[in-house]
């Protein structure tokens, strides 16, 4: 019997009350880019009645969560990332009103609603840095961000040689009250987003506020922007290295990874447990999250965020920039797992998200290139490898995320004209591509209409003229497409007690090229080579990801693809 085989779960048996609670250890949680999902009154941009009009068929596809991408209120310098008030809804995106029916929708229909939290930095136009910058020098507002003199004679150079990760200096100068050149603030991203002194006092209040302010909206977790980055190095020292975006996620930097960053999660930690008091045996509700977005060296280092005492789940970065190689994918898959048990935390799992080029597009170019990628690649083999590669993801233990729109089998647009572009990364002159907009084209509902179903008045970032046939309503019902696949997926994860929780797999021999493991009675095998393979049959074929030939006791698997058995242990 397989090592994992004891953590069956919780929906798939009469579970107890501390399985219930601990609905996130297997859950299968689906992103929502809230511009870019479904448009309700045609003015082009995605919103929150858009999203509740849809969470049926979030529903129906299978996913237990929905995470929901930034809708605060917003400049929208950086697609709300720059948040000026974060207890309010962007009129682009509608009203409170709206976030609480929403919530209480996606609860009758059994969803989990999950959202996003800004907490390294403000927009430019939140009321503190405004008065900040209207108060002037020794102003303490200016506290609760990193305001600097600058170097040089007349203080005209940067206060440290940090690089912004959308390029350029991470430092921007003030033009003071009196229209004298001033101090100079801090903005990891872009300068219309500067970062939060953590060190402040004010400021950990202030945000364990608005963490209360949405939980009694009802919200079930937060997923926490750049959870890496709140501490800063002491003395914001030099990092000495020019280029310093080619160290990130190689080296700990002195404004990334810190340590001090586990003390706030504790804090944290508690609100959220006060949510659920009482010991599981005694009932109450179920747990509300955090998520991290913690870009780290190491899964070591991730394992860091999700302690007991801590957070409860880490996007798996390691994951998803792992090439579609069996070796490289099953050394990932066992540094994540062995990182992850000793706390006590689920692994997770994703394969595309709003800021990286999706699977189906990485997958159709030749390896090497990164996480953003300009061009199109071989689309047919792309395909089929990021739906073999979402079955081996869906096969492995713990929590899985889906992007909006990979269920559709979607490819990144790789040819959007200069004009129509947003990502602010894409008008900085150095650092990111900017291509991120590729990832962000509002997803096709009909094969007809105003943008393809999004809504009655196009949509903020044009849409292929080939996307019809990938609509929602061309794949529903069709044997074989990417979306049946997806709903069949996640139909299987919810029947086979062998899916889901755990903490481990036991790896089965295979030819070279091809991973094949066992959880309890159920074996997953994914050939990640260009030519068929024979293996095993290791029992009834639950579903693949292409044609799978059985002769006897043998199995032909084709090239770059995924198949789930359930047979004998």
């Amino acid at each position: 019997m397989s090592q994992q085989h004891s953590a069956a779960p919780a929906r798939h048996r009469a579970a107890t009350v501390a399985d219930r609670r601990e609905w996130w250890r297997d859950a299968v949680i689906y992103q929502v880019y809230p511009r870019s999902f479904a448009d309700s009154n045609g003015d082009g941009m995605g919103d929150l009645e858009g999203v509740r009009s849809r969470l049926p068929y979030l529903r129906d596809l299978g996913v237990d969560a929905v995470w929901l991408s930034p809708f605060y209120a917003s400049p929208q310098a950086d697609a709300g990332y720059d948040v000026a008030d974060y207890r309010a809804v962007d009129p682009v995106f509608g009203s409170l009103l709206d976030a609480d029916a929403l919530i209480r929708d996606a609860h009758e229909l059994g969803l989990r609603i999950i959202v996003d939290l800004v907490p390294n930095h403000s927009s430019d136009q939140h009321e503190w840095f405004r008065r900040a910058l209207a108060e002037g020098p020794g102003s303490p507002l200016r506290e609760r961000y990193h305001f600097r003199p600058g170097k040089g004679k007349n203080g005209e150079l940067p206060p440290n040689d940090w690089e912004s990760i959308f390029g350029g200096p991470a430092w921007t100068r003030v033009t003071e009250p009196d229209g004298s050149p001033g101090e100079w603030y801090l903005h990891l991203f872009a300068p219309e987003q500067p970062d939060f002194n953590w060190e402040h006092p004010a400021v950990g209040d202030e945000f364990r506020s608005i963490l209360r302010f949405w939980l009694d909206m009802g919200v079930d977790g937060f997923r926490i922007d750049v959870a890496h980055g709140l501490v800063k190095a002491a003395g914001l020292p030099d990092l000495g290295a020019h280029d310093q975006l080619r160290l990130l996620g190689n080296d700990v930097m002195p404004f990334f990874d810190q340590d001090g960053v586990h003390e706030i999660y504790r804090q944290w930690r508690r609100i959220l447990d006060e949510y659920h008091p009482g010991p599981a045996e005694q009932g109450g509700p179920p747990q509300r999250i955090f998520v991290a977005e913690a870009w780290t060296p190491t899964v070591e280092r991730t394992a860091n965020y999700v302690r007991p005492d801590e957070l409860h789940q880490a996007f798996n970065f390691q994951y998803l920039s792992t090439e579609w190689d069996a070796s490289r994918l099953r050394e990932v898959i066992d540094r994540t797992l062995d990182a992850m048990r000793p706390v006590g935390a689920p692994a997770t799992w994703v394969l595309s998200n709003h800021d990286v080029t999706r699977h189906a597009t990485r997958f159709a170019n030749p390896p090497g290139l990164g996480t953003q990628i300009r061009t199109a690649g071989d689309r047919a083999l792309g395909l089929r490898r990021a739906r073999a590669a979402t079955l081996l993801m869906l096969a492995l233990p713990g929590s899985a995320y889906l992007y909006q729109g990979e269920e559709l089998g979607l490819p990144d647009v790789v040819d959007l004209p200069d004009e129509v572009r947003q990502d602010p990364a894409y008008f900085r002159g150095a650092g990111q591509d900017g291509f991120r907009d590729g990832c962000r084209v509002p997803i096709p509902w009909t094969r007809t209409g105003s943008s393809y179903g999004f809504g009655s008045g196009g949509s903020w970032l044009p849409q292929p003229d080939d996307w019809a046939e990938l609509s929602v309503e061309a794949q529903t019902g069709v044997p074989g497409s990417t979306l049946e696949l997806y709903r069949a997926a996640l139909r299987v994860r919810r029947a086979q007690p062998d899916l889901g929780a755990g903490d481990a797999v036991q790896w089965l021999r295979a030819p070279e090229g091809v991973l094949a493991f066992r959880r309890g009675a159920f074996v997953c095998v994914t050939n990640t080579t260009g030519e068929p393979v024979t293996t095993p049959a290791y029992g009834r074929v639950l579903l693949s990801s292409g044609e799978v030939a059985e002769t006897g006791s043998g199995a032909t698997v084709p090239a770059d693809t995924t198949v789930w058995w359930s047979g004998a242990v």
